[in-house]
């Protein structure tokens, strides 16, 4: 299996779309996901992007996915990447698409001048997290992540 990894298109989003339900339901959150075709077309391919995406494919059949975004760290003074998402279908896992992926984001991060390239994982989340480990990737035991959002959002911006 020849797994080869390339930027996506608009005419990647209905399947990028499918593989975060599919990472969702995945991440025991199946009825998480808000976002539409046209919603994540702007956001990737829309005159302002907001990310950008790889495609995995394998004989021309798309079997993974990874979106990304920068970052940008006052301590470095440079940019970092920021890995949103990383996907790669049941049937093709073992095949090196993820490890494809997240070397050809360590590629984007390098040439784009980066300092770091970071991303989350559940805790409980086993197989992913010795993935990552056997990549080089190192916990940030002293961070926790912090959000803000719904109500609270609207709350905090002094709007509600």
């Amino acid at each position: 299996m020849t797994v080869s990894i390339r930027p996506a298109t608009p005419a990647d989003v209905p399947t990028m779309l499918r593989f975060v339900r599919e990472l969702a339901t995945y991440e025991r959150e199946p009825d998480a996901v808000a976002a539409t075709e046209p919603m994540m077309a702007e956001a990737l391919f829309g005159s302002d992007p907001a990310a950008a995406a790889l495609i995995a494919e394998c004989e021309g059949e798309a079997i993974g996915f990874a979106l990304y975004f920068f970052t940008y760290s006052t301590w470095t003074g440079r940019r970092g990447l920021w890995l949103e998402d990383l996907y790669v279908t049941p049937e093709a896992r073992g095949s090196g698409a993820g490890a494809a992926l997240l070397r050809a984001l360590a590629g984007v991060a390098l040439d784009r001048g980066c300092a770091r390239f970071e991303w989350t994982v559940l805790d409980w989340n086993t197989p992913a997290i010795d993935f990552y480990r056997a990549k080089g990737a190192v916990p940030l035991d002293q961070w926790t992540t912090q959000r803000v959002e719904g109500e609270a959002l609207v709350r905090l911006a002094g709007r509600g």
